[in-house]
């Protein structure tokens, strides 16, 4: 990974300092905490196999807020996908795959930082697109999403049915 992926950014938030790193071995079990703040259905063995490839690719990406206690707020994560992306034109994309920040910093420009640093990391990598999802029924995210600069391009429902 280049350094300036490894270097910190500092962000000033009322009383409290707060910066952006990259996951890694050592920050692994408080970005597992989060993650299962964000995905509380997916089994720990699941989350844990998810990191170690995350950790172990060159495209994709994690970062993680920090407090100047130490304490751990929010992550996210993104991976370059070549493969065809709804309403993108172009390849490699990079696709926000998750989200998140602790509830009581929400509103406050964090989620805009992490989204810079996945901007930063994408360019670096060629993409000129980002994309990402979200439940048609999450409001929040969907949001969260406007907020954040992305546009809507399309909704979709999945179907299934059982062959007998």
């Amino acid at each position: 990974m280049d350094n300036k992926h490894q270097q910190s950014s500092h962000i000033q938030l009322e009383n409290n300092l707060y910066r952006i790193v990259v996951s890694n071995s050592h920050n692994f079990n408080e970005w597992l905490y989060l993650r299962n703040r964000l995905w509380p259905t997916a089994s720990e063995e699941s989350h844990r196999e998810e990191m170690n490839s995350i950790l172990n690719s060159d495209n994709q990406i994690a970062f993680m807020i920090q407090s100047d206690l130490g304490d751990f707020c929010g992550f996210a994560e993104a991976s370059l996908r070549f493969e065809y992306v709804n309403g993108c034109n172009s390849s490699p994309v990079a696709y926000l795959e998750g989200i998140y920040i602790s509830p009581e910093l929400r509103r406050k420009g964090l989620a805009t930082r992490l989204i810079t640093h996945i901007k930063n990391w994408a360019k670096d990598r060629g993409c000129t697109e980002m994309a990402s999802d979200a439940e048609i029924n999450n409001e929040e995210s969907l949001a969260l999403h406007l907020s954040l600069g992305f546009i809507e391009t399309e909704r979709v429902v999945f179907f299934r049915k059982l062959i007998k």
